[in-house]
């Protein structure tokens, strides 16, 4: 059976320009200050937990500045070319750093597809920002250097 998209199931909003100022100003909120509460149509109010404040002024952060959101699991399994565009690199990269081991994947039962948890993409893509911004601080110091 053929296994569709994650990343096409997945829940995609984008943000509607009318609504920045009331993003920004969620966005601004301290989560451990904030109660979110929802009302059902027969009235009912429930709270709702520290999680889902997080989520939502996190999601609003990412609208405010004009971004789309994504809700995805962190445990979703993506295929080798979702993992590609989801870092915006090319699935044969992809497929190589798979194979050296720099993001972890496994192979679906009676396959020889692979499938790569979203956390251990964006685990890999933090590690290659800490690099890259390091290399950045590296270049910089070494520009007011002179050397012989």
């Amino acid at each position: 059976m053929a296994r569709s998209s994650v990343l096409a199931r997945a829940e995609k909003i984008e943000p509607d320009p009318s609504h920045q100022g009331a993003f920004a100003a969620t966005a601004r909120m301290a989560p451990e200050s904030v109660e979110l509460l929802v009302r059902t149509p027969d009235g009912r109010e429930l709270a709702l937990p520290g999680e889902l404040v997080r989520i939502l002024l996190a999601s609003a952060g990412e609208l405010a500045r004009g971004h789309a959101v994504t809700v995805l699991a962190s445990e979703a399994q993506l295929s080798p070319t979702e993992a590609a565009e989801l870092l915006g690199l090319s699935r044969p990269f992809v497929v190589r750093l798979l194979d050296a081991g720099d993001i972890p994947s496994t192979n679906l039962p009676g396959s020889s597809h692979r499938v790569v948890r979203l956390a251990d993409v964006l685990a890999f893509q933090q590690r290659r920002e800490r690099r890259r911004e390091g290399r950045r601080q590296i270049a910089d110091a070494l520009e007011g250097v002179d050397l012989p």
